[in-house]
């Protein structure tokens, strides 16, 4: 990750990833296994997505990658609240969907910005 080291969208996605991680597998200890691999995939293809997109092809490429990491939050998101909102699953450290709203920002942002430039 040498280079990527100051890229901030780059380094919150694998923080993210790191954290949401245990809680998947909090949630397959608990035995709510469809909800656990939901989780993972959506949550961890944010990451693979916006890593994948530092090597893009082209602008366009670029956006591309960066909006299926937006879409992928979102239902990342709606797997969070899911699991928030069923009493007898564990709960997500209310940082953990901080930390994607932010993420969501950020992506909003850049995509925003590149389709201008």
């Amino acid at each position: 990750m040498s280079s990527r080291n100051q890229n901030v969208i780059v380094e919150k996605v694998f923080k993210f990833s790191l954290e949401l991680i245990p809680f998947t597998e909090a949630l397959r200890n608990a035995g709510k296994y469809e909800m656990s691999v939901q989780l993972f995939k959506s949550g961890t293809s944010i990451g693979a997505n916006v890593f994948e997109s530092q090597s893009a092809e082209s602008k366009q490429d670029f956006i591309h990658k960066l909006k299926i990491a937006s879409k992928e939050s979102e239902e990342t998101k709606y797997w969070l609240k899911l699991c928030a909102a069923l009493k007898a699953y564990p709960k997500p450290n209310k940082d953990l969907l901080s930390e994607l709203i932010e993420i969501q920002k950020i992506l909003a942002s850049i995509i925003s910005t590149s389709k201008r430039n």
